[in-house]
């Protein structure tokens, strides 16, 4: 025994050896995107324009490896790749049957890693478990951990073995998911703050796997590197984390780039607009790595460089999305522009406040313009309108809540859209000219975010914009004229967002906890988009008069109405030069 048992130990460690790193230098280039939003095809399907997707990327990631050698070439998603385009909607509800085409597209373009996303946790249970089960490329969430016995959801990590180096990838998704989605779409999980979790974990599997190298791919913004926000966690990881050679964060749509002599940190952006681009350049000496040199830069993706074989593989599902998309669904019989909600009262909020109330038993809406500056034209709506009138998969749901609560609320939202004016001011709307963080053009825009800019429907009310902060709103009566009192209770219509705390509305407004929101709600709905669905095919068009009758939506305004309007339309123009 002792003569056979020798040389087999012998034989393992003698191949061990061959398989580990040979002296000399190894370079490698980490390819990134995060937030695709659905981009997977450069068509917009209705009127011929088209777009950066997933078929550049997969030009740029070919070219890379063509020049560097595949070996040499990590690509790394950092999450929200199932939600914000007509074909994730198709293959996410409508063919539930098939491979998920995202899974498909990221195993042809190579990807080695993707991270979970908020958005990605959206779409449901259904939708994320058959990714997990059939994508042949890992999808990593670290910190997204069963209630049932504490272990993680999703794969934490995947190594990588190049040249014998080991690379480890080990993904996080963002820890806020609660304050955002309803807990139906998460039931069986909790959310771990990043830190001090993501060095526990890269601590624990660093050692366990001998990682040579290790990436983190996280679906957080990129922050401010404070401490201070929770969703953004980016910097905080950046300037913290020891042990990791790139930080991959995302989420908030910002382009950014942060080196220092030890880690690098990519943020691409969205919507394949961009591509992270690192580099990586390891010494090994004896077999170890000895020295290390990391550098980051951004990819500015031409949207005409596609990798044509990827859109011919892909193109029967493509064409299957378009015949979706072009399908009629009934008739708009007036322009919708979304940018209109900033004014005041329009047919757009009207329509949305309308799809709530409709829903039983709710006799408050509360809404926000989910789209900047969309516009469905008058005529014949094609489902693809859908996605602009509303382009999110948030579920409606109908809230208890009191009179006061409902105030506070609006003098909440109204609080982050509006200033406060004085004898010289000149803007109502808070407007700033600085660049834009996401696109780095410098124009007019609003200081907060516009889908978080909720009115009121189902109330007759005033803003005062003359007023202070928690003193604008003038709640008069209910639409239909009965008395609004404070004291009493009311079903209260809103998305499954807002209500598990997005925006911090319900939180910081109305003061109510949203970990226990479930406490409240009288009902649920569906998708909202399902719900206007549903309305055109019984109603068979959206109709201005039938929208916005007074009696079912109320009315709301801005007061003084003369100085408000006028201040309010420059604040348009500065915001919409072109329009």
């Amino acid at each position: 025994m002792r003569k056979i048992f020798i040389p087999i130990i012998s034989a393992i460690a003698f191949a061990a050896s061959c398989c580990g790193p040979k002296d000399g230098e190894y370079t490698f280039r980490i390819m990134t995107t995060n937030d695709v939003h659905g981009r997977y095809f450069d068509s917009l399907y209705v009127n011929g324009k088209t777009k950066e997707s997933l078929l550049s990327v997969s030009w740029y990631v070919d070219s890379v490896r063509t020049a560097d050698g595949a070996e040499n070439v990590i690509v790394i998603d950092a999450g929200d790749c199932l939600q914000g385009d007509n074909a994730a909607y198709y293959y996410n509800y409508v063919d539930t049957t098939s491979k998920h085409i995202y899974a498909r597209m990221a195993e042809y373009i190579g990807y080695d890693a993707i991270a979970v996303g908020n958005h990605d946790i959206e779409t449901g249970h259904r939708v994320y478990d058959r990714l997990l089960k059939t994508m042949d490329v890992p999808f990593l969430a670290a910190n997204a951990i069963r209630t049932d016995n504490g272990k993680p959801y999703f794969p934490e990590f995947v190594t990588l073995d190049r040249h014998g180096l080991k690379i480890t990838i080990i993904g996080f998704t963002n820890p806020n998911i609660k304050n955002w989605l309803s807990p139906l779409l998460w039931e069986g999980m909790e959310f771990e703050s990043l830190i001090p979790l993501a060095q526990e974990t890269v601590d624990r599997i660093r050692k366990q796997e001998k990682s040579d190298a290790v990436i983190v791919a996280i679906h957080s913004g990129t922050g401010e590197g404070d401490g201070q926000q929770y969703e953004s966690q980016g910097l905080d990881l950046f300037k913290s984390l020891n042990g990791v050679d790139f930080v991959i964060c995302s989420h908030d749509h910002r382009p950014a780039v942060h080196m220092s002599d030890s880690i690098c940190l990519i943020n691409s952006g969205s919507h394949c607009r961009n591509i992270g681009f690192g580099t990586m350049t390891l010494k090994v000496e004896k077999g170890k790595v000895v020295s290390r040199a990391l550098s980051a830069d951004l990819i500015n993706v031409d949207k005409r460089k596609v990798d044509v074989k990827m859109r011919e593989l892909f193109s029967p599902e493509y064409e299957t999305v378009k015949a979706f998309t072009l399908t009629e669904v009934g008739e708009l019989k007036t322009d919708l522009r979304t940018r209109d909600a900033y004014r005041g009262m329009c047919d757009y909020m009207n329509l949305i406040h309308t799809l709530s109330l409709s829903c039983t038993p709710a006799q408050i809406s509360f809404a926000a313009p989910l789209t900047f500056n969309g516009f469905v034209k008058a005529g014949t709506l094609l489902y693809n309108d859908l996605f602009t009138i509303y382009p999110f998969e948030n579920q409606l749901f109908v809230v208890r809540m009191t009179g006061r609560e409902i105030k506070d609320y609006l003098e909440y939202s109204y609080g982050t859209w509006v200033n406060t004016l004085g004898p010289e001011s000149q803007h109502v709307l808070k407007i700033v000219n600085e660049p834009d963080p996401r696109t780095g053009q410098k124009r007019w825009s609003f200081v907060n975010r516009a889908y978080n800019f909720d009115s009121a429907a189902g109330l007759i009310y005033d803003v005062d914009v003359t007023k202070p902060e928690g003193e604008r709103v003038i709640i008069k009566s209910l639409a239909d004229f009965s008395p609004f009192s404070l004291q009493q209770t009311y079903n209260v219509a809103m998305t499954s967002y807002r209500a598990s705390g997005g925006g911090l509305i319900m939180r910081m407004g109305a003061g109510i906890d949203t970990d226990r929101i479930g406490e409240r709600v009288a009902a649920y709905y569906p998708e909202i988009r399902n719900i206007l669905y549903g309305y055109l095919m019984e109603h068979g068009s959206i109709d201005p008069e039938v929208i916005s009758a007074p009696a079912v939506i109320g009315h709301w305004e801005f007061i003084p109405k003369e100085r408000a309007g006028k201040l309010i339309d420059n604040d348009m123009k500065l915001l919409f030069p072109r329009h």
